[in-house]
């Protein structure tokens, strides 16, 4: 019985809670700076309680599940913000979605892999992973980041960088689809192509995964409902932040843009937590598949998203990149290719990955 009501008075079980009750009673107010800084605390709290109970859940449900529960629970709440705020924002809002993803694909495709190939090779000396897996991830983040972000540049039915309303369905079906393939690939046809490489050592145990074996159907669906309410949390308490994001951004002298960015290293926190602690066990395949499976599912559930919100949307839709991120995103697929296609990197692949992410945040403040 103690044990019983020690659990339920963890931290990661009253942190999650005590953050939706922060959000519930800050949602649409506006905060001193006493209240900002309890909020950012009570923030940083519900992301390393939504890492830990991602990380049960992973271990229940074994690879490449976990990260694909992960990334997607992400994702969805993510969308959610992007239309929510689009909605209430008027045509100020028009570049917002396009801002968003840019900004959670470059974070994830370099920062996310960066940090986790930094980590595993400094730790283990070589970062393994498997080529194949990877590869196929990087190939549908790159299409679908060309044919959803790029592409709109060009088009010519519309003027400016957006999709005309059939372009627009065309690329949410399409990206839709590709999603779904993937997931299909990564989770029945090949998932063996998405497993941790295994070294060979350390003691196996009942998962395999070299630690701590799964926890039970009870606690693991504890924890999924937890995580959920700390995603919720994280998403929402980062919505409650950002006019004092704005504030701090105008007060700098950084773009209006930059605050989406902000917004973005908030939500994805999570995510980049646990791909670190994935790599320092020497799990780096893990790190992968979070980092792109955010990608491809911050542009294939946010595009289909878009498209449906854009039927009662007003104003302008802008989708296409400008030269400067163009570069940064095709300098970003050919340096994934080149760090993915051996299936292992040193330290060297993992910087340049951190110094595309320096490239584009310095860029966002000094466009």
């Amino acid at each position: 019985m103690a044990a019983v009501r020690s659990s339920m008075l963890s931290w990661t079980v009253v942190v999650p809670l005590l953050a939706l009750v922060a959000l519930a009673l800050t949602w649409g107010r506006e905060l001193g700076t006493v209240l900002v800084i309890l909020v950012a605390f009570v923030l940083a709290g519900a992301v390393l309680s939504a890492v830990h109970h991602a990380e049960v859940v992973a271990h229940r449900v074994g690879e490449p599940y976990g990260s694909l529960v992960l990334a997607v629970a992400v994702t969805i709440i993510e969308v959610a913000l992007i239309v929510t705020l689009m909605v209430s924002g008027g045509p100020e809002s028009a570049s917002l979605a396009r801002d968003t993803v840019f900004a959670a694909v470059m974070i994830t495709t370099n920062g996310i892999v960066g940090l986790a190939l930094m980590v595993g090779s400094l730790r283990h000396g070589l970062a393994l992973f498997n080529a194949e897996g990877t590869g196929a991830a990087l190939a549908t983040v790159a299409t679908l980041s060309g044919m959803c972000l790029v592409v709109p540049t060009f088009t010519t039915t519309t003027p400016g960088p957006g999709f005309s309303a059939a372009q627009l369905a065309f690329a949410a079906i399409a990206s839709l689809l590709l999603y779904g393939l993937f997931v299909m690939t990564q989770t029945v046809r090949h998932r063996d192509f998405f497993l941790p490489v295994e070294h060979g050592e350390g003691p196996k145990d009942a998962d395999g995964d070299g630690h701590a074996d799964p926890p039970s159907n009870k606690a693991a669906a504890a924890s999924l409902g937890l995580l959920l309410v700390a995603l919720v949390a994280v998403v929402g308490l980062a919505k409650v932040e950002s006019p004092a994001i704005e504030s701090a951004v105008k007060a700098a002298g950084f773009p209006p843009s930059f605050v989406g960015v902000v917004i973005a290293l908030l939500v994805l926190l999570p995510e980049t937590l646990a791909a670190v602690r994935a790599a320092a066990r020497q799990r780096v395949q893990i790190s992968l598949n979070l980092a792109y499976g955010s990608a491809m599912a911050s542009i294939g559930l946010t595009i289909p998203a878009i498209a449906v919100a854009s039927i009662w949307l007003e104003g302008p839709l802008e989708l296409g990149l400008g030269p400067v991120h163009m570069v940064l995103l095709a300098l970003t697929i050919v340096v994934s290719v080149l760090t993915v296609v051996p299936g292992r990197a040193t330290r060297l692949q993992g910087g340049v990955h951190l110094v595309l992410l320096a490239a584009f945040l310095f860029l966002a403040i000094n466009p």
